[in-house]
């Protein structure tokens, strides 16, 4: 019976470090695609970066009207900033989450429409996806259990 409680707590604590593995992994991934659309990983804010974004947005969004293009590289930027602080602050988890995996997933859908299924598999950006469906099955059961402690309380 020991033993059991031991390995019960051993895997609530492995649990818990692969939570918080995935939440900085994948808000750390979104803030660090923001930091480079604007030069920040050169040392220096430079919006001829966002510029250089915004071509690659043309390419990975081939399949949508030009004029377009602008409000979806600046709403993805916005999304992927906001996320990313969340996750790291891991306010919201559930929602935030789920946010996280289909943002990623619409991103990784678009790249294989223009560019092939490589390109997504090579960016990992359908594992970053699941990693984010994980974190909000993992936060919803956490939630439902909350819920039925407090019933049983």
């Amino acid at each position: 019976m020991i033993h059991r409680l031991r390995e019960k707590v051993h895997v609530a604590n492995w649990e818990r470090a692969g939570v918080a593995y995935a939440r900085l992994a994948v808000g750390s991934a979104f803030l660090s695609a923001v930091a480079s659309r604007f030069g920040l990983w050169q040392g220096a804010w430079d919006l001829k970066r966002f510029q250089d974004f915004l071509q690659y947005a043309r390419e990975v969004l081939a399949f949508m009207p030009k004029a377009s293009v602008p409000f979806f590289a600046w709403s993805a930027t916005l999304c992927e900033a906001s996320l990313g602080i969340l996750l790291l602050w891991g306010l919201w988890l559930r929602w935030v989450s789920l946010a996280s995996a289909l943002l990623l997933a619409i991103f990784g859908t678009s790249m294989a429409v223009s560019q092939g299924l490589k390109s997504p598999l090579d960016y990992s950006v359908y594992s970053a996806s699941s990693a984010a469906v994980l974190l909000a099955l993992y936060s919803f059961r956490q939630h439902r259990t909350e819920i039925s402690e407090g019933a049983d309380s």
